[in-house]
């Protein structure tokens, strides 16, 4: 009951000083003043009961009484309220018609162009809520208030003024923690990192021994490349509290960053110690450093030293899976069999940490290490997608092809959708010129990655030695829409067309586009040399494929392609010696046969 009553006389106030645009002037004084109370009063009914509408949250009910107060009172304070309510469900054009015709009647009341500034800004009409906002700080230049929100409207668009805003306000309620907060991140993003700075200053200058606030300061410095002042904050926490992990934790990664391993591991080290630290961050911490280990051969002790520390307080399988993988690294074999022994005693439901292993060498290109972890896996789960697939791709990439088939078949049968196994078995079978099958799950694979440039150039090439050259150029053309600049696309093709004498010129146009991204690869200089054979141009052809059998004299096509080109000099002796050289290398070549033995091609 009081709650109304106030709502009440809040209403008289409203209806007592607004400016009533009433009925005509009656020549009847006293009748007209009758019917001015009786009009006041209607709308003082539906004002309040749309208040109380308000107060409960029933906006729709609110707009109803105030749509009903503004018949009988069309006053600034009504429009005011139902432009309010408009605003709060979202109907912007109703809140911002109603907001100006409160404004416009008594442009005096502060809470009516707030309102007015908010409707623009939620309708992103920035420039317009700032010149309310600017008009009421004419008014009023110490409204705080007014200030937060100007500065905040202009941070996306205009930063630099934002911050000028944010001065202004300093210099009237002084240093306060949330404003330099927002000064030093404009200035961070902005890159003005020395402004940014003396703002995180200003911050720690308020209260410079909150832990909390010098964290803070500690990450921007660390982000802006102040390095040995985010340390010297670090190193007094530290002094102050050891047993803050945190900071410590904030230590290493800025050695880490610094790529200074070896001090990173003694903040390490002292966390790994505590009791207190979940196993799965300790072998966080160790799995780090065995990562780096690949790329920074002085990070493997310490990933050692790290692991075995664990090792001392738990009897967890990780732990023994990368002492393994280290034991491994260091070519004591026996330690590393004995390390997963254990896990796969210990763990032998688990195939994720196996695959997260042998990815790991996968990636950094350690083949043969990640095929001794994947074929101790392969024994424990050979029904495993991820296994077999590794496996495959790791001894493919040894070349060892043949023994790379069987695991990469049963990876597709497993998972007869997967793209990177459907395309691993086709090159494989490529390489084993079993050239249909491969076709056919090269084929699989572009169905689901229809713009793979790979694919489509390893097809074009398999069609390519299938003869079904109307395929294998469409391919070609397709991969190269893509990628026109891809290098070995337009080696391929170009040699494609050469062996064909089809688009000479343009043939030679794409080996120099595959030249520029690699001018000692021997296919390459091959593909050049041999245009220029078929251009009849003999002296650039041998110059060419002269220098692709320096890169590579193990090539019978090579081998031959000199041959012929000098046969073509007519140094007839001479090529016949390195078709002979070629056949040695590839004795069921019928072609070649027949040249060593007439002597002419």
């Amino acid at each position: 009951m009081k709650r109304y009553l106030a709502i009440i006389a809040l209403s008289i106030i409203i209806a007592g000083c607004s400016g009533s645009e009433m009925t005509q002037v009656s020549t009847f004084p006293e009748i007209d003043k009758l019917d001015t109370e009786i009009l006041k009063n209607k709308a003082l009914d539906h004002f309040i009961n749309g208040s109380i509408a308000e107060s409960k949250g029933d906006y729709s009910a609110a707009l109803r009484e105030f749509s009903q107060s503004l018949n009988y009172d069309t006053s600034s304070g009504i429009y005011y309220v139902l432009a309010k309510n408009y605003y709060l469900i979202n109907k912007l054009a109703d809140a911002l018609k109603y907001s100006r015709l409160s404004v416009k009647m008594d442009s005096t009341e502060t809470e009516y162009q707030q309102l007015l500034a908010d409707i623009f800004t939620q309708a992103r009409q920035v420039d317009s809520a700032a010149a309310v906002l600017e008009k009421i700080l004419e008014v009023d230049s110490s409204d705080v208030k007014t200030y937060y929100k100007l500065a905040r409207l202009y941070e996306d668009s205009r930063p630099l003024e934002a911050i000028k805003i944010y001065n202004r306000l300093t210099s009237i309620i002084g240093p306060d923690w949330n404003v330099l907060l927002r000064v030093a991140e404009l200035y961070e993003k902005l890159g003005y990192k020395e402004e940014a700075a003396e703002s995180v200053q200003g911050l720690l200058d308020i209260d410079p021994s909150n832990i909390a606030l010098q964290k803070l300061a500690i990450d921007f410095y660390t982000r802006n490349g102040y390095n040995d002042k985010a340390l010297e904050m670090l190193n007094d926490i530290i002094e102050a509290m050891p047993d803050d992990l945190e900071a410590r934790e904030k230590k290493a990664q800025i050695y880490i960053n610094e790529n200074n391993w070896e001090a990173a591991s003694k903040e390490y080290k002292y966390i790994l110690e505590q009791p207190n630290v979940p196993l799965e961050a300790k072998v966080a911490i160790g799995a780090s450093y065995f990562a780096k280990s690949f790329s920074d051969s002085t990070a493997l002790p310490i990933a050692k030293e790290l692991f075995e520390s664990i090792n001392k307080d738990t009897s967890d399988w990780q732990v023994n899976l990368y002492l393994g993988a280290i034991a491994l690294n260091e070519g004591n074999d026996s330690l590393a069999i004995e390390n997963f022994k254990y896990v796969t005693e210990n763990a032998s439901w688990n195939v994720e940490s196996w695959v997260r292993l042998g990815g790991l060498y996968f990636d950094n290109r350690r083949y043969a290490e990640a095929e001794k972890i994947m074929s101790e896996a392969i024994e424990h789960f050979p029904n495993e997608f991820a296994v077999n697939l590794i496996l495959g791709l790791s001894l493919a990439q040894q070349g060892k092809t043949k023994e790379s088939k069987q695991y990469l078949e049963k990876a597709v049968e497993l998972n007869p959708k997967d793209a990177n196994a459907l395309s691993a078995l086709g090159f494989a079978l490529a390489q084993l010129n079993e050239n249909e099958e491969a076709a056919k799950y090269i084929s699989q694979s572009l169905t689901l990655d229809p713009n793979n440039v790979n694919l489509l150039g390893q097809l074009g090439l398999i069609y390519n030695n299938l003869n079904r050259m109307a395929e294998s150029d469409s391919l070609y053309e397709a991969a190269l829409e893509i990628d026109p600049q891809n290098p070995l696309i337009n080696n391929n093709y170009a040699y494609s067309l050469s062996e064909r004498d089809l688009q000479l010129d343009r043939a030679l146009e794409m080996i120099k586009t595959a030249m520029a991204a690699d001018s000692a690869n021997s296919s390459y200089l091959d593909t050049y040399g041999w245009i220029f054979f078929k251009l009849k141009q003999y002296d650039k052809a041998y110059y060419y494929i002269n220098k692709a059998i320096e890169k590579d004299d193990k090539n019978a096509e090579v081998l031959e392609h000199l041959g012929d080109v000098l046969y073509m000099q007519g140094k007839t002796k001479q090529a016949v010696e390195y078709w002979k050289k070629a056949l040695d290398l590839d004795s069921s070549n019928e072609t070649l046969i027949k040249k060593v033995a007439t002597g002419a091609i």
